[in-house]
């Protein structure tokens, strides 16, 4: 009997994984493991379990009434978790906070595998443990590490996907901050790392269409665990071109990831693109320089996003003065905590 990982995104921004068979519904999976979705009747009569299935192949049946989801609804990808079937992996949007369902972010703890200088502005962390192997995310998603030493947290993305007991992070270089003082200073391999998460609306749908992704900085991080993602499937279907773009040379890290990448992948290329005007690389200035008409295929385009505010900014702007509306627009903005 098959069964299929669902990922549950709670509107506060917590993923809960859960295992679901082909034969039962996705609300009794969830409430099988302790998960109190949204819901009344279980008779697909009163919708109050209605969610949106982002993601995957499901079967609905037909013992569900017009009143709790119309035909129209569900052509756009709303679902009763109810009467839902699945029929692959799905990500399912859970319109209620977690607390409301009752169910908690997950709490590892970790140790410090490997911490170095990736480059002046950034830091590359490996964490380890025993459960991270278990540890499941949406390729793009963050976790809020805590400082040791204090009750302060910092948000990351996944690096990459968990492999050998090990999970990755590409961390801002902040002087003065926190997280980048510890991780500069006094860390070593061996100290513990308390890790809560998944979280984030920030992660790979499904490939139905060409893909541009835009990095700036560290927010190369997530990219590279849907690329490890993507590389693990075996192919793309359709062309994904990235854009990384940095303000020096010397702020260039994991480019080898890209190029393994690239090499694992056909239908997958990148472009390296550096502010300073004295670069050695051939492509300068800002990422909105190197958008290329083609690669947006008159909006017939998922655009995924991850940098400072002034770059998501400044790729709005210039969809608006191109006057191309992709079919989606994923995006996440970070800023520095002191």
């Amino acid at each position: 009997m098959p069964t299929f990982k669902i990922a549950l995104n709670f509107e506060d921004g917590v993923t809960r994984f859960i295992d679901c068979k082909d034969s039962e519904t996705v609300a009794d999976a969830a409430y099988r493991q302790k998960i109190n979705v949204p819901i009344d009747c279980r008779d697909g009569a009163c919708g109050a379990c209605k969610s949106s299935c982002e993601s995957g192949e499901f079967d609905m049946g037909d013992n569900y009434i017009d009143d709790a989801l119309t035909q129209e609804e569900l052509k756009e990808g709303f679902v009763l978790t109810c009467q839902m079937r699945p029929k692959s992996d799905c990500v399912i949007g859970i319109p209620a906070s977690s607390a409301v369902c009752k169910t908690a972010q997950t709490s590892l703890t970790t140790t410090i595998k490997s911490v170095r200088l990736a480059s002046d502005s950034t830091i590359a962390l490996t964490l380890a443990g025993e459960d991270i192997n278990k540890l499941s995310f949406l390729p793009g998603q963050y976790a809020n590490l805590q400082v040791p030493g204090t009750d302060a947290h910092r948000a990351y993305s996944f690096s990459s996907m968990p492999k050998d007991g090990e999970v990755s992070f590409l961390i801002r270089n902040v002087p003065g901050g926190l997280m980048s003082g510890y991780l500069t200073g006094s860390a070593k391999a061996g100290d513990t790392i308390v890790m809560n998460g998944p979280k984030g609306s920030f992660y790979l749908r499904d490939i139905v269409r060409p893909v541009m992704m835009l990095a700036g900085g560290t927010g190369l991080a997530p990219f590279t665990a849907m690329l490890d993602k993507v590389v693990a499937a075996g192919s793309s279907p359709f062309p994904i071109h990235l854009i990384y773009g940095v303000n020096n040379d010397t702020d260039l890290v994991d480019v080898e990831k890209l190029e393994a990448a690239a090499k694992a992948l056909p239908n997958f290329s990148y472009a390296l693109v550096v502010v300073d005007a004295n670069s050695a690389q051939p492509k300068k200035g800002y990422v909105t320089n190197h958008i290329e008409d083609g690669q947006l295929y008159a909006g017939e385009v998922d655009i995924y996003l991850c940098g400072p505010p002034p770059m998501v900014e400044a790729v709005n702007q210039y969809l608006r003065d191109k006057a191309i509306k992709p079919v989606s627009f994923h995006y996440e903005k970070f800023a520095a905590s002191a």
